[in-house]
């Protein structure tokens, strides 16, 4: 076979051995000593069976196909054309989708120059970008190409697009391609253009792309172009603007009749213009000026090449599934991107340990009895650790007041915060009988528009509440995975009757199976907060990033018991256009595995649950709630809330409030299957849901506010304060 022969071919035979003059093809090249014979089929068709959602019959059971590149002389069995690009194609879902791929294999793309024009038209191919290419060059490969130019040296000599068009086959035999080997002319540029839908100018010459985006203006074809300069890239939106100004009417009216018969010199003043000389990177001016004298021509790298070729495989993207993209000017400089780097985030896990306002314990450094009892309410438990609460000492009483402004969609009529009031109201009355001030307690003394509770400060003492200083100021989440290891069953009776005198009932759910269904119920709540845009912008809200973040409110990210990996999907789910195409997508089951592990490792999911639905039922149930917490964690137990979003939700309308239209159903639906599945009746309100695990003591616990914040104007002097605020 001569070198001019070779160098002429570059389409490959696809045989169908259903056909019976494809199958005699395929005996003949097979008895062929002198050709290569391969056949991975059954390897593709094992990757096939892998593919999610599984394929239909019709697609996994497609006829093979037999491909002979006669250039290579090899033989090679692949899958037939809808499963070849199924599975050639899968890993770019989800940035581009089935339906768009589909869209995708219907345009038809034009390359002009196949130097840079090689690897745009590789990447698009590569991409699935298109379903056929025409590819215009006249010049033949050279070694001073290979510098940018992904040939090799057995393409020297041969026609720069019939190379490409090899290179296009050898990667996906069914993308149909026509070559122009003779590049383009004022005869062939009408018949290269005809029905395509996008044409890249990768040329040198000016004359050709003049010409090409005059023809493409009159039948309405968009034109791009990269430029391997600081990363210039040009959209020329002709089928949007069907007078638009070639060059964005850098060059004037010029057009291809003007330059018939001008010197290359002449031509420089347009080339200037296209190129805007004050933009150019310094090394490449520089350069144009030692043309002919110390280089060659015009300086290229592999590197702008190869962003150029992303430019315009984006772009191809952009236009052929109908997203925005605009005509104009843009550059990707590299140079200009790297200078300017920043460091990342600091990793939250790579963080010194610190200790919390409070020491490691939280127990109180002030030996005022007032201040001991103000800063045991700070330290009760609240959603995302919001501490809705402000405080007041008046005439020997300590009243706690509702902050509306700390509270989230999620506190449903502020039912929430009630509860961590009465959280807050239990430590302060442990705390006040230790000191010997435990006065009567009040809620709504005043009515709804003054505090939410009262302690009286005035001699007096419990003494089962005083034990409990020490297990109360230890008291914190833990969210370490812990061992699914039984409780035993005496603490079970004494939970359960603790929470029995605070007027509220305890439901523990032991049974694994009943574990393992509420592991996936609460999975998927989680994963409608994820995808709700306000729920999902305030939960990421609640996050604190040592080195970044004030730690007194919100969740310390330590807190949360990640390691590097989570770490790192965290940043990821932290990102509300991620979560908007997860929900665009009906996708994101994943969001909800980190709730579903973590209750699969729970002992135990403790369910607290009261009669009546009013403020003060849910400030009565957080006494019971705070006490259940803290006699657990003394027990040795791990404990975790893992309320769902629906837990303060009482109707259609507050369900609405909190996931809009788009998840209402399904969440009203989660929140009838948890009820049931915790036995719950229905003239109960659930309060909280913990995990109770068998866990290792958590390795950083929250901060709170200080006292001197947490205190209302117009309060009384507290006489230790201000050594602990």
């Amino acid at each position: 076979m001569t070198q001019d022969r070779l160098g002429r071919e570059w389409r490959p035979e696809i045989l169908d051995e259903q056909i019976e003059t494809d199958r005699v093809r395929v005996r003949e090249l097979r008895a062929d000593a002198s050709i290569d014979v391969l056949d991975s089929l059954s390897d593709m068709r094992a990757e096939l069976t892998k593919l999610v959602p599984k394929l239909s019959d019709a697609l996994r059971d497609e006829p093979s196909r037999w491909i002979y590149y006669s250039w290579r002389r090899t033989l090679v069995a692949t899958l037939g054309p809808l499963s070849f690009r199924r599975l050639r194609l899968d890993r770019n879902r989800n940035r581009i989708t089935l339906a768009d791929q589909e869209k995708l294999q219907g345009q038809r793309v034009g390359v002009v120059g196949q130097s840079v024009g090689h690897l745009v038209a590789h990447t698009l191919a590569m991409g699935g970008l298109c379903g056929e290419l025409r590819l215009a060059d006249f010049d033949r490969t050279e070694l001073s190409n290979l510098n940018r130019v992904p040939a090799t040296l057995l393409d020297l000599g041969i026609n720069k697009a019939v190379v490409t068009a090899r290179r296009v086959a050898e990667l996906d035999p069914y993308i149909r391609v026509e070559v122009f080997d003779h590049g383009l002319t004022e005869q062939s540029m009408a018949r290269f253009l005809d029905g395509l839908d996008l044409v890249l100018d990768e040329c040198d010459s000016l004359d050709i792309k003049v010409m090409v985006r005059e023809v493409a203006r009159e039948r309405g074809i968009p034109v791009l172009m990269a430029t391997s300069d600081r990363g210039l890239f040009d959209v020329e939106r002709f089928d949007l603007e069907p007078k638009r100004a070639i060059f964005h009417g850098v060059v004037g009216d010029l057009r291809a009749a003007d330059l018939r018969g001008l010197s290359t010199r002449d031509k420089v003043p347009y080339v200037l213009r296209i190129l805007e000389p004050d933009k150019m990177s310094a090394v490449v001016a520089a350069s144009m000026a030692e043309i002919d004298q110390t280089i060659t021509t015009w300086p290229q790298l592999a590197e702008d090449v190869t962003v150029g070729a992303a430019s315009a495989a984006a772009a191809v993207r952009r236009i052929g599934v109908g997203e925005r993209t605009e005509s104009g000017r843009t550059r990707v400089d590299l140079d200009v991107v790297l200078g300017e780097r920043t460091p990342p985030l600091a990793a939250a896990a790579s963080q010194p340990p610190h200790s919390t306002a409070n020491g490691a314990t939280g127990a109180p450094t002030s030996t005022d009895p007032i201040t001991a009892i103000m800063r045991a309410a700070s330290l009760a438990p609240s959603g995302g650790n919001s501490q809705p609460w402000a405080f007041s000492i008046n005439e020997g009483r300590f009243d706690l007041h509702l902050v509306p402004e700390r509270t989230s969609t999620m506190d449903v009529a502020f039912r929430a915060s009630y509860l961590c009031i009465g959280a807050a109201l239990c430590n302060a009355r442990i705390a006040a009988a230790a000191a010997g001030l435990l006065g009567p307690a009040e809620i709504f003394p005043a009515g709804p528009d003054g505090p939410v509770a009262s302690l009286h400060l005035e001699p007096g003492t419990d003494p089962g509440l005083a034990a409990e200083l020490p297990a109360m100021l230890d008291r914190c989440a833990n969210r370490r995975p812990g061992v699914p290891a039984p409780l035993d069953p005496d603490p079970v009776a004494e939970l359960t009757a603790l929470v029995a005198t605070e007027g509220a009932a305890l439901r523990l759910l032991t049974d694994r199976a009943v574990i393992e269904d509420c592991a996936e119920l609460l999975g998927q709540t989680d994963r409608l907060r994820y995808l709700t845009p306000h729920l999902h912008a305030e939960m990421m809200n609640e996050l604190r990033w040592p080195g970044e973040d004030g730690l007194d409110t919100g969740l310390d990210v330590r807190t949360l018991e990640l390691d590097a990996a989570d770490l790192a999907k965290l940043s990821v789910i932290r990102r509300a256009d991620v979560l908007a195409q997860l929900a665009q997508w009906g996708g994101g089951q994943v969001l909800g595995e980190p709730m579903r592990d973590s209750v699969r490792a729970a002992s135990a999911l403790a369910v607290v649950s009261m009669r009546g639905a009013d403020p003060v039922d849910y400030v009565r149930v957080g006494s019971a709630v705070e006490r259940l917490w803290i006699r657990a964690q003394a027990g040795g137990l791990g404990v975790q809330p893992v309320s769902p979003v629906f837990l303060y939700a009482r109707g259609a309308a507050d369900i609405e409030s909190l996931v809009g239209t788009a998840y209402r159903g399904e969440l009203a639906q989660l929140a009838e299957q948890f009820r049931s599945l915790s036995a719950v009746p229905e003239d109960e309100e659930l309060a909280l849901v913990l995990r109770l695990s068998h866990a290792p003591r958590p390795t950083v616990r929250s901060q709170r506010m200080s006292l001197t914040a947490l205190l209302r104007p117009g309060s009384g002097r507290v006489p230790g304060l201000a050594a602990d605020g």
